[in-house]
Protein backbone atom coordinates (compact mmCIF):
# COMPACT_ATOMS: atom_id res chain seq x y z
CA UNK A 1 0.00 0.00 0.00
CA UNK A 2 1.48 3.09 -1.01
CA UNK A 3 1.13 6.33 -3.30
CA UNK A 4 -1.43 6.18 -6.29
CA UNK A 5 -0.56 7.53 -9.52
CA UNK A 6 -2.37 9.31 -11.98
CA UNK A 7 -1.52 9.54 -15.07
CA UNK A 8 -2.75 12.87 -16.33
CA UNK A 9 -0.48 15.50 -16.73
CA UNK A 10 -1.35 19.75 -17.20
CA UNK A 11 0.78 21.82 -19.01
CA UNK A 12 0.32 25.29 -18.52
CA UNK A 13 1.50 28.03 -21.53
CA UNK A 14 1.60 31.78 -22.33
CA UNK A 15 0.28 32.94 -25.62
CA UNK A 16 -0.81 35.87 -27.44
CA UNK A 17 -4.39 35.62 -29.25
CA UNK A 18 -6.69 38.16 -31.03
CA UNK A 19 -9.81 36.75 -29.77
CA UNK A 20 -10.85 35.59 -25.87
CA UNK A 21 -12.86 33.03 -25.20
CA UNK A 22 -16.95 34.16 -24.46
CA UNK A 23 -17.17 35.43 -20.51
CA UNK A 24 -18.64 32.25 -18.44
CA UNK A 25 -21.36 32.90 -15.89
CA UNK A 26 -19.70 34.45 -12.43
CA UNK A 27 -20.28 31.25 -10.25
CA UNK A 28 -19.05 28.23 -11.57
CA UNK A 29 -20.77 24.55 -11.06
CA UNK A 30 -18.60 23.56 -8.98
CA UNK A 31 -18.58 26.66 -6.77
CA UNK A 32 -22.28 26.24 -5.89
CA UNK A 33 -21.17 22.83 -4.76
CA UNK A 34 -18.15 23.34 -2.95
CA UNK A 35 -18.36 27.02 -2.01
CA UNK A 36 -14.80 27.45 -0.42
CA UNK A 37 -13.23 26.63 -3.82
CA UNK A 38 -13.50 29.73 -5.34
CA UNK A 39 -14.33 31.93 -2.01
CA UNK A 40 -10.71 31.01 -1.33
CA UNK A 41 -8.92 31.79 -4.68
CA UNK A 42 -5.66 34.41 -4.85
CA UNK A 43 -7.43 37.77 -4.19
CA UNK A 44 -7.57 40.08 -7.35
CA UNK A 45 -8.64 37.45 -10.42
CA UNK A 46 -11.96 38.77 -10.78
CA UNK A 47 -10.55 41.98 -11.14
CA UNK A 48 -8.62 41.06 -13.46
CA UNK A 49 -11.18 39.07 -15.42
CA UNK A 50 -13.35 42.36 -15.80
CA UNK A 51 -10.29 44.46 -16.99
CA UNK A 52 -9.36 42.13 -19.56
CA UNK A 53 -12.70 41.79 -20.46
CA UNK A 54 -13.08 45.67 -20.65
CA UNK A 55 -9.78 46.21 -22.70
CA UNK A 56 -10.04 43.53 -25.25
CA UNK A 57 -6.41 42.05 -24.22
CA UNK A 58 -5.70 38.92 -26.02
CA UNK A 59 -3.48 37.70 -23.70
CA UNK A 60 -4.01 34.39 -22.65
CA UNK A 61 -2.87 31.35 -20.16
CA UNK A 62 -3.86 27.79 -21.89
CA UNK A 63 -3.93 24.64 -19.68
CA UNK A 64 -3.54 21.10 -21.52
CA UNK A 65 -4.72 18.17 -20.65
CA UNK A 66 -2.18 15.35 -21.54
CA UNK A 67 -3.74 11.97 -22.07
CA UNK A 68 -7.39 10.21 -22.98
CA UNK A 69 -8.25 8.77 -19.02
CA UNK A 70 -9.41 11.05 -15.51
CA UNK A 71 -11.97 12.84 -17.48
CA UNK A 72 -13.02 14.40 -14.05
CA UNK A 73 -9.32 16.30 -14.11
CA UNK A 74 -10.70 18.54 -16.58
CA UNK A 75 -14.07 18.98 -16.46
CA UNK A 76 -13.40 19.66 -12.60
CA UNK A 77 -10.89 22.12 -13.90
CA UNK A 78 -13.32 24.11 -16.49
CA UNK A 79 -15.79 24.36 -14.10
CA UNK A 80 -13.26 26.41 -11.66
CA UNK A 81 -12.03 28.63 -13.98
CA UNK A 82 -15.17 29.54 -15.51
CA UNK A 83 -15.31 32.97 -14.71
CA UNK A 84 -11.81 33.78 -16.43
CA UNK A 85 -11.85 33.20 -19.75
CA UNK A 86 -8.02 34.63 -20.37
CA UNK A 87 -7.44 31.07 -18.98
CA UNK A 88 -8.27 28.40 -21.65
CA UNK A 89 -8.56 24.50 -20.72
CA UNK A 90 -8.36 22.19 -22.89
CA UNK A 91 -7.38 17.92 -23.57
CA UNK A 92 -4.53 16.85 -25.80
CA UNK A 93 -2.52 13.26 -26.28
CA UNK A 94 -0.42 11.95 -23.56
CA UNK A 95 2.79 14.72 -23.27
CA UNK A 96 6.11 13.11 -24.51
CA UNK A 97 9.64 14.36 -25.39
CA UNK A 98 8.51 15.26 -29.13
CA UNK A 99 6.05 17.15 -28.07
CA UNK A 100 7.82 18.74 -25.09
CA UNK A 101 10.77 19.71 -27.61
CA UNK A 102 7.70 21.82 -30.09
CA UNK A 103 6.65 23.61 -27.08
CA UNK A 104 7.89 26.41 -27.30
CA UNK A 105 5.67 28.48 -24.95
CA UNK A 106 4.94 25.96 -22.31
CA UNK A 107 6.13 27.44 -19.12
CA UNK A 108 5.06 24.53 -16.88
CA UNK A 109 4.18 20.78 -16.78
CA UNK A 110 2.02 19.89 -13.54
CA UNK A 111 0.95 16.65 -12.66
CA UNK A 112 -2.56 16.42 -11.88
CA UNK A 113 -1.94 14.34 -8.44
CA UNK A 114 1.59 13.12 -7.33
CA UNK A 115 3.20 10.66 -9.62
CA UNK A 116 5.51 12.20 -12.52
CA UNK A 117 6.15 8.61 -13.74
CA UNK A 118 3.95 9.82 -17.58
CA UNK A 119 6.43 12.72 -17.61
CA UNK A 120 9.88 13.54 -19.47
CA UNK A 121 11.04 15.31 -16.38
CA UNK A 122 14.45 15.43 -18.12
CA UNK A 123 13.23 16.49 -21.71
CA UNK A 124 11.08 19.42 -20.12
CA UNK A 125 14.62 20.10 -17.68
CA UNK A 126 16.73 20.37 -21.42
CA UNK A 127 13.42 22.79 -22.63
CA UNK A 128 13.59 24.99 -19.25
CA UNK A 129 10.22 24.00 -18.56
CA UNK A 130 9.19 24.01 -14.72
CA UNK A 131 7.62 19.96 -13.71
CA UNK A 132 5.83 20.14 -10.73
CA UNK A 133 3.04 17.94 -9.04
CA UNK A 134 0.52 18.36 -6.78
CA UNK A 135 1.17 16.91 -2.76
CA UNK A 136 -1.35 14.68 -1.69
CA UNK A 137 -1.67 15.22 1.48
CA UNK A 138 -2.85 18.98 1.21
CA UNK A 139 -5.89 17.65 -1.67
CA UNK A 140 -7.32 14.98 0.01
CA UNK A 141 -5.34 12.62 -2.52
CA UNK A 142 -3.88 10.91 0.39
CA UNK A 143 -7.24 10.52 2.28
CA UNK A 144 -8.89 9.08 -0.89
CA UNK A 145 -6.03 6.57 -1.65
CA UNK A 146 -5.86 5.34 2.01
CA UNK A 147 -9.89 4.88 1.62
CA UNK A 148 -9.73 3.19 -1.42
CA UNK A 149 -7.30 0.82 0.29
CA UNK A 150 -9.73 0.12 3.34
CA UNK A 151 -12.24 -0.74 0.50
CA UNK A 152 -10.07 -3.56 -1.21
CA UNK A 153 -8.75 -5.19 1.64
CA UNK A 154 -12.12 -5.87 3.23
CA UNK A 155 -13.55 -6.52 -0.63
CA UNK A 156 -11.16 -9.33 -0.34
CA UNK A 157 -11.29 -10.47 3.29
CA UNK A 158 -14.93 -10.71 3.02
CA UNK A 159 -15.03 -12.07 -0.67
CA UNK A 160 -17.38 -10.26 -3.03
CA UNK A 161 -16.98 -11.67 -6.11
CA UNK A 162 -18.29 -15.19 -4.26
CA UNK A 163 -21.20 -12.48 -2.50
CA UNK A 164 -22.20 -11.27 -6.09
CA UNK A 165 -22.48 -15.01 -7.08
CA UNK A 166 -24.27 -15.98 -4.57
CA UNK A 167 -26.98 -12.89 -4.76
CA UNK A 168 -27.44 -14.09 -8.25
CA UNK A 169 -28.03 -17.76 -7.11
CA UNK A 170 -30.25 -16.71 -4.61
CA UNK A 171 -28.24 -18.16 -1.74
CA UNK A 172 -27.74 -16.78 1.78
CA UNK A 173 -25.23 -17.40 4.30
CA UNK A 174 -22.84 -17.63 2.15
CA UNK A 175 -19.58 -17.46 1.68
CA UNK A 176 -17.63 -17.16 5.22
CA UNK A 177 -15.49 -14.07 4.96
CA UNK A 178 -12.42 -13.16 7.33
CA UNK A 179 -12.44 -9.85 9.52
CA UNK A 180 -9.36 -7.45 9.48
CA UNK A 181 -9.44 -7.70 13.63
CA UNK A 182 -6.58 -9.57 14.96
CA UNK A 183 -4.70 -9.36 11.59
CA UNK A 184 -1.05 -7.89 11.01
CA UNK A 185 -0.67 -5.24 8.37
CA UNK A 186 2.34 -4.05 6.63
CA UNK A 187 3.14 -0.84 4.78
CA UNK A 188 5.48 -0.84 2.42
CA UNK A 189 6.60 3.03 2.12
CA UNK A 190 5.01 4.65 4.76
CA UNK A 191 4.49 8.41 3.61
CA UNK A 192 1.11 10.56 3.38
CA UNK A 193 -0.58 7.40 1.89
CA UNK A 194 0.70 5.33 4.02
CA UNK A 195 -0.05 7.59 7.30
CA UNK A 196 -3.71 7.92 6.39
CA UNK A 197 -3.87 3.96 5.49
CA UNK A 198 -2.64 3.40 9.56
CA UNK A 199 -5.23 5.99 11.00
CA UNK A 200 -7.71 4.49 9.47
CA UNK A 201 -6.49 0.51 10.28
CA UNK A 202 -6.07 1.47 14.03
CA UNK A 203 -9.60 1.40 15.06
CA UNK A 204 -10.30 -2.33 13.20
CA UNK A 205 -7.98 -3.75 16.33
CA UNK A 206 -4.93 -4.91 13.77
CA UNK A 207 -0.96 -4.86 14.32
CA UNK A 208 0.32 -2.16 11.79
CA UNK A 209 4.02 -2.98 10.59
CA UNK A 210 5.50 -0.41 8.30
CA UNK A 211 8.57 0.38 6.16
CA UNK A 212 9.89 3.30 5.29
CA UNK A 213 13.46 4.88 4.15
CA UNK A 214 14.16 7.20 6.53
CA UNK A 215 11.97 7.43 9.98
CA UNK A 216 13.14 10.93 10.88
CA UNK A 217 10.85 13.27 12.60
CA UNK A 218 11.01 15.82 9.58
CA UNK A 219 9.68 13.74 7.22
CA UNK A 220 6.36 12.51 9.19
CA UNK A 221 3.82 14.63 8.92
CA UNK A 222 2.67 13.10 12.62
CA UNK A 223 3.80 11.78 15.32
CA UNK A 224 3.03 8.29 14.46
CA UNK A 225 4.59 5.93 17.66
CA UNK A 226 0.86 5.53 17.53
CA UNK A 227 0.06 4.41 14.71
CA UNK A 228 3.34 1.54 14.10
CA UNK A 229 3.39 -1.44 15.86
CA UNK A 230 6.69 -2.21 14.81
CA UNK A 231 9.15 -0.10 12.38
CA UNK A 232 11.62 -0.87 9.70
CA UNK A 233 14.10 -0.04 6.66
CA UNK A 234 13.50 -1.72 3.22
CA UNK A 235 16.26 -3.84 4.10
CA UNK A 236 13.57 -5.35 6.75
CA UNK A 237 10.39 -6.07 4.50
CA UNK A 238 11.35 -9.53 3.96
CA UNK A 239 10.97 -9.86 7.75
CA UNK A 240 8.11 -8.35 8.09
CA UNK A 241 6.23 -10.32 5.18
CA UNK A 242 6.61 -13.32 6.96
CA UNK A 243 4.72 -11.86 10.33
CA UNK A 244 1.54 -9.72 8.51
CA UNK A 245 -1.74 -11.03 6.87
CA UNK A 246 -2.10 -7.99 4.64
CA UNK A 247 0.53 -6.27 2.29
CA UNK A 248 0.78 -4.83 -0.66
CA UNK A 249 3.74 -4.85 -3.53
CA UNK A 250 6.02 -7.43 -4.42
CA UNK A 251 8.35 -9.94 -6.39
CA UNK A 252 8.62 -13.93 -6.14
CA UNK A 253 10.68 -13.20 -3.52
CA UNK A 254 8.20 -11.11 -1.33
CA UNK A 255 5.67 -13.32 -2.19
CA UNK A 256 7.22 -16.90 -0.93
CA UNK A 257 8.27 -14.93 2.19
CA UNK A 258 4.35 -14.19 3.04
CA UNK A 259 2.45 -16.80 4.92
CA UNK A 260 0.29 -18.77 3.58
CA UNK A 261 -3.12 -16.90 2.87
CA UNK A 262 -2.48 -13.38 2.92
CA UNK A 263 -3.80 -11.05 0.91
CA UNK A 264 -2.11 -8.68 -1.13
CA UNK A 265 -3.56 -5.19 -1.51
CA UNK A 266 -1.67 -2.39 -4.19
CA UNK A 267 -3.16 0.69 -4.74
CA UNK A 268 0.78 2.22 -6.06
CA UNK A 269 2.06 1.34 -9.01
CA UNK A 270 0.98 -1.57 -11.24
CA UNK A 271 4.38 -2.67 -12.21
CA UNK A 272 4.99 -3.46 -8.82
CA UNK A 273 3.89 -6.38 -8.77
CA UNK A 274 5.80 -9.26 -10.79
CA UNK A 275 2.80 -10.97 -12.68
CA UNK A 276 4.02 -14.21 -13.07
CA UNK A 277 5.02 -14.22 -9.46
CA UNK A 278 1.14 -13.13 -8.24
CA UNK A 279 -0.11 -15.58 -10.68
CA UNK A 280 1.28 -18.75 -8.99
CA UNK A 281 0.85 -17.85 -5.72
CA UNK A 282 -2.95 -17.46 -6.15
CA UNK A 283 -2.98 -20.70 -8.55
CA UNK A 284 -1.41 -22.39 -5.62
CA UNK A 285 -3.39 -20.89 -3.12
CA UNK A 286 -0.07 -19.26 -1.22
CA UNK A 287 -1.83 -15.97 -1.62
CA UNK A 288 -5.25 -15.80 -0.10
CA UNK A 289 -6.39 -13.14 -2.30
CA UNK A 290 -5.95 -9.91 -4.19
CA UNK A 291 -7.07 -6.45 -4.52
CA UNK A 292 -5.71 -4.07 -6.59
CA UNK A 293 -6.68 -0.47 -8.24
CA UNK A 294 -3.27 -0.54 -10.79
CA UNK A 295 -2.13 -3.23 -12.52
CA UNK A 296 0.45 -4.05 -15.02
CA UNK A 297 -1.16 -3.10 -18.19
CA UNK A 298 -3.74 -0.25 -18.48
CA UNK A 299 -6.48 -0.09 -19.20
CA UNK A 300 -6.89 -3.79 -18.01
CA UNK A 301 -7.80 -6.78 -20.29
CA UNK A 302 -10.62 -7.79 -18.76
CA UNK A 303 -10.07 -11.33 -20.26
CA UNK A 304 -6.69 -11.40 -17.81
CA UNK A 305 -6.04 -15.05 -16.49
CA UNK A 306 -5.64 -13.38 -12.53
CA UNK A 307 -9.01 -11.61 -12.88
CA UNK A 308 -10.46 -14.93 -13.49
CA UNK A 309 -9.63 -15.81 -9.46
CA UNK A 310 -12.53 -15.95 -7.25
CA UNK A 311 -10.51 -14.08 -4.75
CA UNK A 312 -9.11 -11.40 -6.94
CA UNK A 313 -10.64 -7.96 -6.82
CA UNK A 314 -10.12 -4.88 -9.69
CA UNK A 315 -10.86 -1.34 -9.50
CA UNK A 316 -10.47 1.00 -12.53
CA UNK A 317 -7.40 2.81 -11.17
CA UNK A 318 -9.93 4.89 -9.12
CA UNK A 319 -8.02 5.61 -5.25
CA UNK A 320 -7.33 9.44 -6.08
CA UNK A 321 -10.51 10.00 -7.90
CA UNK A 322 -13.10 11.31 -5.58
CA UNK A 323 -15.30 14.42 -5.56
CA UNK A 324 -13.15 15.84 -2.51
CA UNK A 325 -9.75 15.36 -3.99
CA UNK A 326 -10.52 15.80 -7.56
CA UNK A 327 -12.16 19.84 -6.83
CA UNK A 328 -9.40 20.31 -4.30
CA UNK A 329 -6.66 19.23 -7.45
CA UNK A 330 -8.54 21.67 -9.67
CA UNK A 331 -8.68 24.72 -7.58
CA UNK A 332 -4.80 24.12 -7.20
CA UNK A 333 -4.34 24.07 -11.00
CA UNK A 334 -6.53 26.37 -11.89
CA UNK A 335 -4.98 28.96 -9.13
CA UNK A 336 -1.54 28.25 -10.37
CA UNK A 337 -2.76 29.21 -14.18
CA UNK A 338 -3.82 32.14 -13.09
CA UNK A 339 -0.90 32.87 -10.94
CA UNK A 340 1.05 31.90 -13.90
CA UNK A 341 -1.08 34.09 -15.80
CA UNK A 342 -0.27 37.09 -13.34
CA UNK A 343 3.16 36.41 -12.97
CA UNK A 344 2.42 36.27 -9.07
CA UNK A 345 4.76 33.27 -7.69
CA UNK A 346 3.61 29.35 -7.52
CA UNK A 347 3.03 28.53 -4.17
CA UNK A 348 0.61 25.42 -4.21
CA UNK A 349 2.74 22.77 -6.09
CA UNK A 350 5.60 20.60 -5.52
CA UNK A 351 8.41 22.26 -8.22
CA UNK A 352 11.24 18.44 -9.06
CA UNK A 353 13.57 20.45 -11.21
Amino acid sequence: MAAAARLVSTTLARSSSSSLAAAAAAASASAARRPDLLASSPRGFSSMADSIQRSGSGDITRVLFCGPYWPASTNFTKEYLQSYPFIQAMKNRRLDSDIIAKASQMKIIMQYGVGLEGVDVNAATEHKIKVARIPGSTTGNAVSCAEMAIYLTLGVLRKQKVMDTAVKRKDLGIPVGDTIFGKSVLILGFGAIGVEIAKRLRPFGVKILATKRNWSSDTLPCDIDELVDKKGGPEDMYEFAGEADIVGIVDHKFLSAMKKGSYLVNIARGRLLDYDAVFNHLKSGHLGGLGIDVAWTEPYDPEDPILKFSNVIITPHIAGVTEYSYRTMAKVVGDVALKLHSGEPITEVEFVN
